[in-house]
């Protein structure tokens, strides 16, 4: 059966990842202001509120989905490619909160231009996700579904684009930083910003898999 068909009668399924993805972007967006304020400890931690904030509300979107899928709700798509959709998703929202958490915990001295490229990638990718996820309920549509699997192939840009930032920023941290605590610190953060895009496309490569096989 098309999902077109299937939307206005379990479209509350598309509106709960539409509302995740929502807050992925939140959360990534808030993340880019702490790292561009991160001189500023009140705003610092403003911020960090904010991504944590953004994570808290994808996680209650994330048990509705899980809640809905073990009530016997009869969904649009397999449920496990629902139950897989949604918790990967959530996942990005969790290492965005990890991002946030570890800069604090670490008391990282300053944020420098490695960490703003990854972090601007990472917020690129999620914007996409977004717009790929916005997709997924109208992929009867060829045009739409065609949109899904470009975007889809954008995320894999940014992932690559993501990978070359890390291993150059690792190269120059373990040759130009002599301070041993600071490298542990800076190549906790770069992992986790790089593992941001990662995931995002994890949910990139699940995303293809529904457009081949429902479109």
């Amino acid at each position: 059966m098309l999902l077109g068909k299937l939307l206005p009668r379990e479209g509350k399924f598309f509106e709960l990842f539409n509302q995740h993805a929502e807050r992925i972007v939140e959360a990534a967006r808030a993340f880019q202001q702490l790292v561009d304020n991160y001189s500023d400890p009140k705003l610092r931690d403003q911020y960090t509120r904010a991504v944590d904030n953004a994570e808290h509300a994808a996680d209650r979107l994330t048990h509705e989905v899980n809640r809905m899928i073990h009530r016997g709700a009869n969904p649009p798509l397999e449920r496990d490619q629902i139950h897989k959709l949604i918790n990967t998703m959530d996942d990005v929202a969790d290492l965005l909160q990890d991002s946030a958490e570890t800069m604090a915990l670490y008391d990282l001295r300053a944020v420098n231009d490695e960490i703003r490229r990854l972090t601007d990638l990472s917020v690129k990718c999620c914007e996409r996700l977004k717009d790929a996820v916005a997709l997924i309920g109208r992929l009867s549509d060829g045009p739409t579904a065609e949109a899904a699997l470009k975007t889809c192939e954008e995320i894999d840009q940014l992932e690559s684009d993501a990978d070359r930032v890390m291993r150059s920023a690792m190269s120059r941290l373990f040759r130009e930083e002599p301070d041993v605590r600071e490298v542990l610190k800076l190549k906790a953060v770069y992992e986790l910003l790089e593992s941001v895009t990662d995931k995002c496309e994890d949910v990139a490569n699940l995303i293809e898999g529904i457009v081949l096989r429902h479109a």
